[in-house]
Formats: structure tokens, C-alpha cells, sequence
């Protein structure tokens, strides 16, 4: 069974920065990528920035330049960090960890954005 942990959200006010973090554990088989994605309420959920094993990134538009994903030296861990955070990035953030045969996701972490 695969674990995703994740950890750094809280109430920041506009203009402010935050890091989250996600750590998998378990029976990881051929990892595609790893990354965030988020939900507001009453939306869809929508992708923010994932990061594959071979190092190639994909951000959201919205978040290009403001948000970098990057990763320790353990293949299944990310971070996400977050500056210049606006009111619309308030959201339930979710890692998830894809392979070639599933879908992973964490519990979510709640980064709320105050003006």
C-alpha cells in the first residue's frame, strides 16, 4: 500500500509564501511523477505543479512564477514552494503520485490566503 504525507499549510496573508511537503512510503512500482494538485470549494480540482522522475516539470498557468516544485535527493519526496500567494490560491492542496498502473493521493493539506 502506498502513504502520502503531507505537511505545510496554513493561513498566509496576500503576498506571503509557504512551503508544503509530501512524502511517499510503501510499495512503489515504475513512479511516473509526483506533484500537487488543488480544490477550492465549489471547484473542480485542478493540477498546480508536478515533478517526474526524470526531472521534468508542469506547472499551472496560474502559478508559473510564483510556485517551484522540486524534490530531495529520495526519488519520492516533493516540495512545492509558494510565494507571492494570492487570495484565489486558498485551496485544499493534494499530493499525488502517479505510476504507470496507479493513481495515488494524500489526505490534503488546507493553505488559506487572506487579503
Amino acid at each position: 500500500q502506498v502513504r502520502l504525507v503531507e505537511s505545510g499549510g496554513g493561513l498566509v496573508q496576500a503576498g506571503g509564501s509557504l512551503r508544503l511537503s509530501c512524502a511517499a512510503s510503501g510499495r512503489i512500482f515504475s513512479m511516473k511523477s509526483m506533484g500537487w494538485y488543488r480544490q477550492a470549494p465549489g471547484k473542480q480540482r485542478e493540477l498546480v505543479a508536478t515533478l517526474t522522475r526524470g526531472g521534468i516539470t508542469n506547472y499551472a498557468d496560474s502559478v508559473k512564477g510564483r510556485f517551484t516544485i522540486s524534490r530531495d535527493n529520495a526519488d519520492y519526496t516533493r516540495k512545492l514552494q509558494m510565494n507571492n500567494l494570492k487570495p484565489e490560491d486558498t485551496a485544499i492542496y493534494y499530493c499525488t503520485l502517479t505510476t504507470f498502473a496507479n493513481d495515488y493521493w494524500g489526505q490534503g493539506t488546507q493553505v488559506t490566503v487572506s487579503s
